[in-house]
């Protein structure tokens, strides 16, 4: 960095932390078509929520980054919480299902859950749906409905507590839907 260079801007070192953390996390795991690194999923979900829906908020970023750690790697709210603090730990909590419950009664959870959460939590979902809607392309045509499906599901939860800064996001998905839908 030379004397004229600009500084980061604040909290940039938050969103770079997060970043090598859900990349260590992930390690070998991958996507659904089997090929993709499963940590590019979180890296685009925070680039969703920053270049798409233009939101720039660190702590916000970071949870975009995190919101699959809890649900998919060893990865617990005590780790988050001392790493990237309560806050970011208890919004990437909302955004992780719990999978000690069966899967019809996990869902009517974790949808109450995103419907009652703080528009960053409810911003990062619509990010991370806008993503796998962009995936769905490399689903079989036989999975791509209920990839659509489980969009509309969440989509539909959010609808009825939706906050305000969440509201711009949430057109964008339901456009996307759409158009993936149609």
């Amino acid at each position: 960095m030379t004397p004229d260079s600009p500084a980061p801007p604040t909290g940039f070192r938050l969103v770079l932390e997060a970043v090598s953390f859900a990349g260590r996390a992930h390690l070998g795991q991958l996507r659904k078509d089997r090929q993709t690194p499963y940590a590019c999923h979180p890296f685009r979900v925070c680039l969703i929520v920053h270049h798409v829906f233009g939101v720039g908020d660190p702590e916000v970023l970071a949870v975009a980054v995190l919101h699959d750690t809890v649900e998919d790697t060893t990865t617990d709210f005590d780790d988050l919480s001392e790493r990237f603090g309560p806050r970011v730990a208890a919004w990437v909590a909302t955004l992780s299902k719990d999978k000690r419950l069966p899967e019809p009664e996990r869902e009517v959870q974790y949808s109450a859950g995103l419907a009652a959460a703080e528009w960053p939590v409810q911003v990062c979902k619509l990010a991370d749906l806008y993503d796998n809607l962009i995936d769905s392309a490399h689903l079989t045509p036989e999975r791509r409905p209920r990839a659509c499906v489980r969009v509309r599901q969440y989509l539909d939860a959010l609808r009825s507590q939706l906050k305000d800064e969440a509201r711009t996001a949430f057109e964008i998905v339901e456009m996307m839907l759409h158009e993936r839908s149609a």
